[in-house]
């Protein structure tokens, strides 16, 4: 993998980042002969696994930069100032346009994005960013839209103090030269719709999740592009360019939606793609064609087979064990089973689980049972059933000796003796041995 980088001569923030990046690493000085120095030519530089190119225009402005490189480049990163009232900040990403072209390349024209390249920038960013500096992510905007290769800008920002800052700058030439031998993608990425400018969603996805995120079109981006269903081919162009085929949207966009999946891609919600992590996405399909959807409420337990059978859990005895201890039973249940269903917004215990052979169900049932231990003086797994015992406080009996129902019945049941006519009345009068049977 061979990196390219963009100096432009008219972004003093960028010369400055170049600066450092001549400083930090052996350089080998060279000159090209047949290309203008205002394009590229003249004196560059080669290091392991690196060239560096200057230009005279803004990067904005150019077309097509990565012809001028002579190492052939996996990956192109321009060095480049970021403009804005955002303090001090260091941040990636994309170009491109979704709508028209205001600030360079084409109208509804898309760079080819380096999703796992700017995953591995930004993770740089927090590595080497100095002191006051926030590290984050933009959305596609501004040209050039052609560049000949994946490519990404690695910025400086956000004013004069921080464009002539050496610590800022060398924060930036460091991480770029981190990118060296760095694939511009993976194998998981995703295109991204909706949001602000600064896609802090996008931004938890490449930080929290093992997904990449390619081009990103902001709320002001999907307004300036107007209609999807009459602008299919540029939205079509995101996902090739991002060499993605799932998208996740930031906001209520039903008819991006519909248009997305009409192309012949996913929509998935950021909830889906952090359950998913990194397993196979052929298992993740035949787990939600047997069990439910994801975002239906279905997630994932600590069993990888890639085999399994769905089987119905026993609802009574999950509702008496998650009264005791619902973590426990959450921790049984994710432990035994290559997934499971949810209620009350994932916060429950479903009806059905997937699991590896039919004998893992029981063993789900022994752990339930063990979890009652804690409250009946008896459990037993019977064929068709748990039976638990207890002697428990008997509202009949205390009927039968004239406790009145109300605080006294609480009393009683919480194991405190009462008086009733000057008479007292201890709990042990008032309880009888019962018995529970949770059907298995």
């Amino acid at each position: 993998m061979t990196l390219a980088i963009v100096e432009s001569r008219a972004d003093r923030a960028s010369v400055h980042i170049c600066d450092h990046l001549r400083e930090r690493a052996d350089w080998t000085e060279r000159t090209d002969d047949d290309r203008d120095p205002a394009d590229g030519g003249g004196t560059y530089y080669r290091t392991d696994g690196a060239e560096l190119r200057s230009f005279d225009g803004l990067h904005i402005e150019l077309e097509s930069p990565a012809d001028a490189f002579d190492c052939e480049p996996d990956l192109l990163v321009f060095a480049s100032r970021h403009s804005g009232d955002t303090g001090r900040l260091l941040t990636g990403h994309f170009t491109g346009n979704f709508g028209p072209a205001e600030f360079g390349g084409d109208d509804e024209a898309l760079a080819e994005a380096a999703p796992n390249a700017l995953d591995r920038l930004l993770a740089a960013f927090d590595e080497y960013a100095p002191d006051g500096y926030d590290v984050g992510m933009e959305c596609t905007h501004h040209g050039p839209s052609a560049v000949g290769c994946p490519s990404l800008f690695a910025e400086l920002g956000s004013g004069d103090e921080q464009w002539d800052d050496p610590a800022g700058a060398e924060a930036v030439a460091r991480a770029i030269l981190d990118l060296r031998g760095v694939d511009p993608h993976r194998r998981r990425q995703v295109v991204g719709f909706g949001g602000n400018h600064y896609a802090p969603r996008f931004g938890r996805i490449v930080r929290e999740t093992p997904w990449a995120v390619g081009h990103v079109a902001a709320d002001w981006a999907l307004e300036a592009m107007g209609r999807p269903a009459s602008h299919r081919d540029v939205l079509d162009r995101a996902f090739a360019a991002s060499e993605a085929d799932i998208a996740v949207l930031d906001g209520d966009h039903p008819d991006l939606a519909a248009t997305i999946e009409d192309l012949g891609y996913r929509v998935v919600s950021e909830t889906w793609l952090r359950e998913v992590a990194d397993r196979s996405l052929a298992f993740v399909e035949a787990v939600e064609t047997d069990l439910g959807p994801v975002d239906d409420g279905v997630r994932f337990g600590g069993r990888r087979e890639s085999s399994f059978v769905v089987v119905d859990l026993p609802g009574d005895l999950v509702d008496a064990a998650e009264a005791i201890d619902p973590d426990r039973v959450r921790t049984i249940v994710e432990e035994t089973t290559v997934a499971f269903a949810t209620e009350n917004g994932g916060s429950r215990v479903g009806s059905t689980a997937a699991v590896p052979a039919i004998e893992d169900r029981d063993a789900i049932v022994e752990a339930l049972a063990a979890v009652l231990e804690r409250k009946y003086e008896t459990v037993r797994i019977e064929d068709d059933a748990v039976v638990a015992e207890e002697t428990a406080f008997d509202p009949a009996l205390a009927r039968e000796v004239g406790v009145p129902e109300g605080p006294k019945f609480g009393a009683l049941a919480s194991g405190e003796s009462v008086t009733i006519d000057g008479e007292q009345v201890t709990p042990e009068r008032v309880s009888s041995r019962q018995t529970h049977e949770f059907p298995i």
